[in-house]
């Protein structure tokens, strides 16, 4: 009997073992009824049903729809879009959300108006659609990703949202609008397919500056035809020749310059699209981590002097370990390993997987990508949005990444890769090796999607990071984080004086006990998004918190040292006027 149960139970057992749980307890009780009361009674623990994260994207009102305009002409810019951002427009503590849309196609047009949203976060977990009366729903162009930075450093975060064959620049007024000030600032970035932006202030004058990674040469007029298996579909991105970045520099009255030749980037021909700024070799000032399609990533360390060089061929980051470049399109910087230095994520296409290269000595990455398990869970998916994300608070950084395919029909040609994909959440060990939560994670990352941008951020103020992330023609998914805390954490909203008032390019370190932990406030990251420019940082079980001690190097080089910040609650720091 025990024998053939055995034989019953182990095929059956195997199949089962990513279904729900409580699917699971009642196929073993009917096996041993005997035991059934008892594998009931911890079936209706609350742990055994409790999600990390959970969708509550119905629950807060939100119900924007994303456009592509998909078309027989398949046009790969409907493939790409779009971005989202968590933002607090109205400086009212809360963090709100703004989604970017696509657009029609030549043969695609919408039933309504295709139209941006801007979501305000009233509390309680609720959002009310302020979209119109902000006056940021409408561009007049096929939108992609969306950047935010308060540019004229006037307390009030302004967006600047990419497209094509143009971008827009809106100025927050203080009063809960905007206005379009793309011609008077010169950010237009004319004729451009532009995909992530970054805001970050690479000459230190205190002033925001602006990247814009602009993708392929691209016309509606230019229909690419292309097949698989007989069937019309997108054609490959190397049918589309790369485009150089765009570099504006803030001139500190409303205007910018374009210093894209001056600074030496508008050489670096390539098909990019995600973008991190932070400082790479610790010199205090911002450096750049390019993330391109199937061409070489780019590393610019910031020369100082208005110029930038790229090291990413010196630094092993440019190709995979074949001198292939990969597809890349998502990126995010953050210590993983916890050495004080900041580490790289880029998300690829389906067989390459999506790579984690660590630092070391002498801007030398080492490619982490198969140790880290990065390559075992990812071999299958189309990677977009990432991010670095403590989700639970235990000090070490862990991994979100959204993924969806561009071929309808690829499912067709292959039994191990599907149209939609789920989401992963990877928990980080503490020293780089990474685990699927997939099961623990909740619904949401059991389901598939065609997701695109991703963006984090506290919107309920509890010190737990949530997230969002928008899908290809659907409404987003926002995810609350649900975890349990069962560690201490302290945040950090940073305000500039001498420094850009975002803080962006501050360094943060918060020592624990003997150990140091580091953060900084990047600009950009992810693909298409911007993200909440708080900073969580979680105290593990073991720290001595009587020791707990900070150190924030601002963007302008003042140093700042913050004695017992308190836990559990945000700290506004103000930087320091004077020595």
């Amino acid at each position: 009997m025990s024998s053939l149960l055995c034989q019953f139970y182990v095929p059956m057992a195997r199949k089962a073992h990513r279904a729900p749980r409580h699917m699971l307890f009642a196929f073993l009780a009917i096996l041993f009824p005997i035991t059934s009361l008892a594998l009931l009674q911890h079936a209706s623990l609350p742990s055994a049903y409790t999600e990390i994260f959970s969708n509550v994207t119905e629950q807060a009102g939100i119900v924007w729809r994303h456009f592509s305009g998909e078309s027989p002409d398949r046009f790969l810019i409907e493939t790409m879009g779009g971005g989202v951002a968590f933002l607090d427009f109205d400086a009212d503590g809360l963090q709100d959300l703004f989604f970017v849309n696509g657009g029609e196609t030549p043969r695609t047009k919408s039933l309504s108006s295709v139209r941006n949203a801007l979501y305000r976060n009233i509390g309680n977990g609720k959002f009310e659609d302020v979209s119109a009366k902000a006056g940021v729903d409408r561009v007049e162009f096929y939108g992609m990703g969306v950047a935010v930075g308060d540019f004229d450093n006037d307390g009030f975060p302004d967006l600047y949202v990419s497209g094509f064959p143009s971008s827009a620049l809106f100025h927050n007024n203080g009063n809960g609008t905007f206005t379009d000030v793309t011609a008077r600032a010169g950010v237009k970035n004319a004729g451009r397919w532009a995909a992530s932006a970054a805001w970050f202030d690479f000459d230190q004058d205190g002033y925001l500056d602006l990247v814009v990674t602009n993708y392929a040469r691209f016309s509606f007029n230019e229909i690419k035809k292309c097949e698989l298996n007989s069937v019309r579909s997108y054609c490959e991105q190397k049918s589309y020749p790369g485009m150089p970045l765009t570099l504006f520099r803030n001139n500190g009255n409303g205007t910018f310059m374009d210093v894209s030749e001056k600074s030496g980037v508008a050489k670096l021909v390539g098909r990019a699209l995600g973008v991190v700024a932070i400082d790479v070799n610790d010199d205090g000032w911002p450096d750049l981590f390019v993330a391109r399609d199937a061409s070489p990533n780019l590393l610019l360390i910031n020369k100082r002097n208005g110029t930038f060089e790229d090291s990413a061929l010196e630094a092993e980051l440019a190709y995979d370990e074949n001198g292939v470049a990969k597809a890349g399109m998502g990126c995010d910087a953050g210590d993983i390993n916890r050495d004080g230095k900041p580490d790289f994520v880029v998300t690829n296409f389906n067989d390459e997987y999506h790579s984690l290269f660590i630092s070391t000595a002498s801007l030398l990455y080492s490619n982490q990508t198969v140790a880290s398990r990065l390559a075992a869970y990812t071999k299958a998916y189309v990677g977009w949005g990432t991010h670095f994300i403590d989700y639970d608070n235990d000090g070490n950084l862990d991994l979100l990444i959204v993924n969806g395919h561009i071929n309808q029909v690829i499912e067709s040609t292959r039994l191990d890769v599907k149209y939609q994909e789920p989401p992963l959440l990877l928990r980080n060990n503490g020293n780089g090796v990474l685990r699927d939560m997939g099961e623990q994670a909740g619904s949401v990352f059991q389901s598939g999607y065609r997701a695109r941008g991703l963006a984090v951020g506290d919107f309920d103020n509890d010190g737990r990071m949530d997230a969002v992330f928008t899908r290809l023609d659907g409404t987003p998914v926002l995810l609350r984080n649900n975890v349990e805390q069962k560690h201490a954490w302290v945040g950090f909203e940073l305000q500039g004086t001498k420094s850009n008032r975002d803080a962006i390019g501050a360094k943060i370190t918060v020592e624990i006990g003997r150990r140091d932990m580091v953060r900084w406030i990047a600009g950009g990251a992810s693909y298409l998004s911007s993200h909440d420019k708080r900073v969580i940082v979680g105290i593990p079980d073991d720290s001595t918190l009587t020791s707990l001690k900070t150190e924030i190097r601002w963007p302008s080089g003042t140093i700042q040292h913050v004695s017992m910040p308190k836990l559990k609650q945000y700290n506004k720091v103000v930087e320091p006027t004077g020595r």
